[in-house]
């Protein structure tokens, strides 16, 4: 029998454990990756290991989420950021690079390895043949000090790909059609590997969007292979050195099969307010749009660009709406500038934001109270975009492009008609302005030793959990329901994202948007216990919705099911993930009941522990979804306990 791509990368980082679907595996890292907003926390914790170098053959730091300076807070944020940077060996995206998983894919990403990122859609580097996984940043930190990452071995999904798009269909609208028939948690403990001649017709951005949005189903990753388009793509970045074919065997075998042709796909949309509620764009009711974002990591690539360019060229954005754009990055914007597209954005009435992720975690044009807006972006959970009333549907460039226009939903066919054929005629560049002045390379060891990292008055330290005890007697402080977010328990915007070095003050802020009165309840409660439904924790990978709960005394969560990175998060940080073994003992847990757990330390190693809700006199059971190496971490409280722990015994 063949291997599939995900088997091959593996096998050659396998450190201990079986692969086979459900095992945990430990796996070598070779790079990682953060970005400011959430970076902070993940160098205070490699800090605290002493170490003076990273391990890993390469790190990066991006200097891209949160470019609004409001006040010191975010520059002080970068200010540390970059210091620490070269300190520790790692190379820095300055502000005004790019958007991180841009920047990767282009200038890092090489089949093959392994990048371990502190962002949810890191699987974008999944284009070109890499195993790109979104991890937590403790996870992040504890790869850089050199240590072998836990997996779960995921079950393969072959998705097999025939015919091509056709023009005015775009990438995007594959990875909504896959939403469409996955589901926001259809992808868990799964790699989706897109492979078919389909697949053969896909640009590397094109696949970017592909692989980056299958964070939206709850996927491990998703992975294409390294093939011609990915040689391509590399050589125009003047990196085809560092290429090397990696195909799936011809008889590979995978675990699941899905079947797409492309020349089948006509324009989608998310509606409000999840990624998987999709349906056909030309069926969605139509109603004024007042607002519509081209860009971030997702769809800002210079097809995407180019073509939402096009198809605005001689024309005005509706009077009633307000446009934007960001590139994914400066090089992007430099080819497109060149190649004329950039004054038919300007003409048309299109207001060029910086190269950064800005609008697509409310950084930055929050829609208008009860606003409906268009957006190429990730994501529309309810208040991602800074606005709970608002409404958030996502598209594609060409249709975003379109709606711009009219004002309403539309797609390219309605704006150009049978014209819609040129879109086809827009590729990728042959070859990139190629302009590395931006990335800041690491120092030489010694010199590095040498600096000092500066410490701005947001920059505040990083809380260690307790260890876990023997007995428990706690309230519950939050009653949640279904598919609540890492956005629902940290909220982003310009404001709270400059917080988040600074968790005395940013817990205040935790579930404000969710629950307003959480923070100060479970502050008055002093310990305490959450409760919720399905899928907890989707959406980022921000593990401040982690820290910030257990800043506040949060020492369990109890749900029905919970999101891959939020549930590591959640160990990392001292919080015991725990899930109903009967779902329906959901409904018989209210608000301030008090749950009382004996014998806890004794229960954790059985993965099965009896609760008793001391308000209603009843009892339930919960399980431990947990391997061997999490039972570790949950034990000693945390991972960078045992991390110290670890490297001590060194």
């Amino acid at each position: 029998m063949g291997s599939s791509l995900v088997h091959k990368i593996i096998e050659s980082h396998l450190v201990s454990g079986t692969m086979e679907p459900g095992e945990e595996i430990l796996l070598r890292v070779d790079q990682t990756l953060t970005h400011d907003i959430n970076a902070v926390m993940t160098y205070l914790a490699f800090e605290a290991t002493g170490l003076d170098r990273v391990r890993t053959e390469l790190s990066v730091s991006n200097l891209d989420h949160n470019l609004l300076y409001i006040d010191n807070k975010t520059p002080d944020d970068h200010i540390y950021l970059q210091s620490a940077a070269k300190r520790f060996g790692v190379y820095v995206s300055r502000p005004g690079n790019g958007i991180c998983h841009a920047i990767h894919t282009a200038r890092f990403a090489v089949p093959g390895k392994v990048l371990f990122g502190g962002d949810s859609h890191t699987p974008h580097s999944g284009a070109v043949g890499m195993l790109a996984i979104g991890v937590g940043g403790m996870d992040v930190a504890c790869a850089m000090a050199g240590q072998p990452m836990r997996l779960v071995y995921p079950k393969v999904v072959q998705v097999y790909l025939t015919g091509s798009l056709r023009p005015g269909v775009n990438a995007k609208d594959v990875i909504l059609e896959m939403l469409r028939r996955v589901g926001v948690k259809g992808g868990l403990g799964r790699v989706f590997e897109y492979g078919g001649p389909g697949a053969a017709t896909l640009e590397v951005p094109e696949r970017c969007s592909i692989a980056n949005m299958g964070a939206e189903m709850g996927a491990t990753t998703s992975i294409f292979p390294a093939d011609e388009q990915a040689r391509r793509f590399m050589a125009a970045q003047g990196r085809e050195d560092q290429y090397t074919e990696l195909l799936p065997d011809e008889d590979a075998v995978y675990d699941e099969r899905i079947d797409l042709d492309l020349s089948s796909l006509e324009p989608l949309m998310a509606c409000p307010d999840l990624p998987d509620n999709v349906h056909k764009l030309a069926d969605v009711e139509r109603g004024p749009v007042q607002q519509v974002f081209i860009g971030s990591c997702t769809n800002a690539s210079y097809s995407d660009i180019a073509k939402a360019a096009l198809v605005m060229r001689g024309l005005h954005v509706n009077e009633n709406v307000s446009c934007t754009c960001a590139i994914q990055s400066k090089q992007v914007y430099k080819q497109l500038l060149h190649d004329g597209y950039i004054d038919m954005l300007l003409d048309a009435g299109v207001r060029l934001l910086e190269f950064a992720c800005g609008p697509c975690c409310a950084i930055g044009q929050v829609p208008a109270t009860d606003g409906v807006a268009v957006r190429t972006s990730n994501r529309n959970f309810r208040g991602r975009a800074g606005s709970p009333s608002a409404k958030v549907y996502l598209a594609s460039p060409e249709s975003a492009a379109a709606t711009a226009i009219m004002g309403t939903f539309a797609s390219a066919y309605d704006i150009l008609g049978e014209d819609v054929a040129q879109l086809a005629r827009i590729h990728e560049p042959d070859s990139y302005p190629i302009d590395d002045s931006m990335l800041i390379a690491p120092l030489p060891p010694e010199q590095a030793k040498r600096v000092e990292i500066v410490r701005g008055p947001n920059i505040k330290f990083l809380p260690v959990p307790e260890e876990p005890v023997q007995h428990l007697c706690v309230p519950v402080s939050l009653k949640g329901g279904d598919n609540i977010s890492t956005d629902d328990i940290t909220p982003a915007s310009a404001e709270l994202s400059s917080m988040r070095s600074n968790i005395p003050l940013m817990s205040k802020y935790c579930y404000m948007r969710y629950d307003p009165e959480f923070s100060e309840r479970a502050r008055t409660m002093g310990q305490s216990i959450i409760v919720a439904g399905e899928n907890y924790g989707q959406g980022s990978s921000r593990e401040h919705a982690a820290i910030n709960p257990m800043y506040l005394g949060v020492r369990c969560v109890i749900a029905k099911s919970m999101a891959r990175i939020h549930k590591g998060n959640l160990i990392n940080h001292g919080i015991i993930p725990m899930l109903f073994e009967d779902p329906a003992a959901y409904d018989s847990i209210e608000l301030g009941d008090e749950l009382e757990i004996c014998g806890l330390l004794d229960q954790i190693p059985t993965r099965r522990v009896t609760v008793r809700n001391k308000t209603r006199g009843t009892e339930f059971a919960v399980v431990l979804d947990l391997s061997d190496a999490e039972l570790e971490v949950v034990l000693a409280g945390g991972q960078l306990r045992l991390l110290k722990a670890r490297l001590a015994a060194e």
